[in-house]
């Protein structure tokens, strides 16, 4: 098995919490808060440097208020090895 840090897949779950949460309005800063955690570590997961477990997930899906399923649906859809697609 690969590694998955910064791999297609984990590229494309970056983005899309990325998207979710300009969407949502909110800054790193804003949901560090609302997460308890510091911004860096906001900083840290968007820019792949730092992976997510599934409890931290789901924490930023309440959080941000996205759907976690819909968000791995589109990630399971990534065919590992090809490039992610940004949007």
């Amino acid at each position: 098995m690969q590694k998955t840090l910064r791999s297609p897949r984990h590229l494309r779950l970056i983005q899309l919490i990325v998207d979710k949460r300009k969407a949502a309005g909110l800054s790193q800063a804003e949901l560090a808060k609302a997460i308890d955690r510091y911004q860096s570590v906001v900083a840290a997961i968007e820019s792949g440097g730092r992976r997510l477990d599934v409890v931290e997930f789901l924490d930023l899906a309440e959080t941000i208020g996205f759907d976690p399923h819909e968000v791995l649906d589109e990630v399971a859809r990534v065919i590992p090895g090809m490039p992610a697609r940004n949007h």
